[in-house]
């Protein structure tokens, strides 16, 4: 029987190992029912292990944890039975048709043959594949197999659904279709456990996030708690080109210090709590014939906090290093 808990998650000091590589080390985690839970960190972290851990694809080696109000060890395939895991890389199979795969799911989770063709026209229709339906997924682009992807994860709707790196080498336009997706389900009520390293993503989605580095939870809050926790404010710039973002560099650094260079190539950013500073600063750029789209003085991004409390900042690649993995056999 699950418990009436609000909680959709409740991880108590979570450890894996491989080998002498402490990949998870003391994870405590608490997701609320119905939000989006972003889980944050650079490559080999211990995100995905952790992932792995709460769907029951792998046993931990100490700690405790409840999804859903059931034990990931004692009551796995209860757990199973009631989430879904969207891995990194796409799951669907290329040779057949984008509704041949939805139809195979519904069938194999015991979908009635009628409903199961109705289920897959309905999900196809949702996620704007109608028209590509009978197309081999071999021809899909990237977003398109990873909208399919998260369709497969819903034909029985789960009540929580693990996302590991969604939208990992989408561009812009599918990543805003993906998170469009993750918050119509989030709407109808599924929880979302998002792992990610693309911070815009977290900021954008999240209700809470945790920051885990060397397999540790560093950090836990709102975005605005985490941007908050940082305890000073950014002046944000973004040039009308990003040509002109070396000079910029320069200029600003000698007015102050250290810069940040955000992931959009035309923009910087500079910790700076003191208004006539900032505003010395972006005058000592509008002399020097830097052209300037827009500035603003606020908060610092996620991807400043995320340089503060780790060290360094976010990845750019999100392939997740975790030792022998592929060689653990689930729970």
């Amino acid at each position: 029987m699950t418990s009436h808990s609000p909680l959709a998650v409740e991880a108590t000091g979570l450890v894996k190992a491989f080998g002498e590589t402490r990949a998870v080390d003391g994870v405590d985690l608490t997701v609320q029912s119905g939000s989006v839970y972003g889980v944050l960190g650079p490559n080999g972290a211990g995100k995905t292990t952790t992932i792995r851990m709460l769907a029951t694809l792998l046993r931990p080696d100490a700690g405790s944890a409840t999804v859903l109000g059931y034990d990931i060890v004692k009551e796995a395939d209860a757990v199973r039975a009631a989430v879904s895991l969207t891995g990194q890389l796409a799951s669907v199979d290329e040779d057949l048709t984008g509704r041949e795969n939805l139809i195979l799911i519904g069938r194999l989770l015991g979908l009635k043959r009628r409903t199961a063709k109705a289920r897959a026209d309905e999900l196809l229709e949702a996620f704007g594949l109608a028209d590509a339906s009978a197309r081999l997924v071999k021809k899909y682009s990237g977003g398109m197999r990873r909208r399919l992807d998260i369709a497969a994860s819903i034909v029985v709707t789960p009540r929580l659904m693990f996302l590991d790196e969604p939208t990992n080498g989408l561009d812009p336009r599918s990543r805003n279709q993906v998170w469009d997706i993750i918050r119509l389900l989030v709407a109808d009520g599924t929880t979302i456990l998002l792992c990610t390293q693309y911070l815009e993503e977290a900021d954008q989605l999240a209700d809470g996030i945790a920051v885990i580095d060397h397999g540790k939870v560093i950090a836990e809050g709102t975005p605005g708690q985490l941007k908050a926790s940082v305890g000073t404010g950014a002046l944000h710039v973004r040039l009308l080109g990003p040509e002109q973002r070396p000079e910029a560099e320069q200029i600003l650094s000698r007015r102050l210090g250290a810069l940040h260079l955000e992931p959009d190539p035309a923009a910087l950013s500079a910790q700076c709590s003191d208004a006539d500073r900032a505003a010395e600063a972006v005058a000592d750029l509008t002399r020097s014939g830097v052209r300037i789209a827009d500035f603003s003085l606020g908060q610092p991004s996620l991807d400043e906090v995320f340089l503060a409390l780790t060290g360094h900042p976010a990845e750019g690649d999100p392939v997740e290093q975790t030792d022998a993995i592929e060689e653990e056999q689930p729970a």
